[in-house]
This record gives C-alpha cells, structure tokens and sequence, in this order.
C-alpha cells in the first residue's frame, strides 16, 4: 500500500512540475531563446578564438650574439644576466655562482652599464628586446 501511495505521489510531483515548465517556458518563452541564443553564441565565440589564434610551437630561443659581441657582454654577465630574469636576487645569483654577493653586484652593475639602464626590470626588457634572453 505504501508503495502505491509513493508512486501516487510521485506521479503527481511530476505532473506538477511538467505544469510548472510548460508555465515557464510560455511566461519566459523570450527570455529563453535569447538566452539559449547567447549561449550558443558564446560557445561558437569561444571555439573560433580557440581555433583562430592558436599558437604554433615557437623554435628553440636563439641568443643574437652579434648584440652580445657588440655590447661586450662577457659570458659570466650573459649569465648573469639570465639569473636577473628569472627573479633572483643578488644573494641567489651569488649563492648559485658561488661568488661573493660583491662580485654578483658588480658584474650586475657592468651589465647595466652595458645595457644603458638603472633598473633590473629594465636591464630584462631591454635584454629580451635585443633577444639576449629567452
């Protein structure tokens, strides 16, 4: 008995609520579309961005050594260099090069010198610009 009664009832819920979304859809019926409408939209948006700009593996990073050679960059200070863009500080690159934090501060000095700048952020744009640094 208590089974007929659940299947009762759950035939009635869902009687109910197929009332309620044939009431919704004509109430909203507007909103619906637009919104369906946009949705797709938006994904037909998203796949053509994906599939219009998608990027192509870039070959391996060439360093210009003709802007080295004609900065005098040495090859301590390329790396150096390097160690500034991958944001270490002056105690890191001296710790990793095993050299004093005086010397890190001077060949970091001279590598500014070299490249015109006053700033670490400026010697790494400047770097990349002249493709010095990947």
């Amino acid at each position: 008995m208590i089974l007929l009664y659940a299947i009762a009832l759950a035939l009635a819920v869902t009687g109910l609520e197929w009332l309620e979304y044939r009431y919704v859809t004509r109430a909203f019926s507007t909103e619906i579309y637009i919104v369906l409408l946009a949705a797709g939209f938006a994904a037909l948006g998203l796949w053509a961005g994906h599939r219009l700009t998608r990027r192509r593996a870039s070959p391996g990073f060439e360093r210009n050594d003709a802007a080295v050679r004609s900065l005098g960059l040495t090859p301590r200070e390329c790396e150096i260099l390097g160690l500034l863009a991958s944001g270490q500080s002056t105690k890191e690159i001296a710790r990793q090069l095993e050299i004093s934090p005086n010397t890190a501060k001077t060949h970091i000095a001279s590598v500014y010198q070299k490249l015109e700048v006053q700033r670490r952020t400026q010697a790494i744009h400047k770097a990349r610009e002249l493709a010095l640094i990947p």
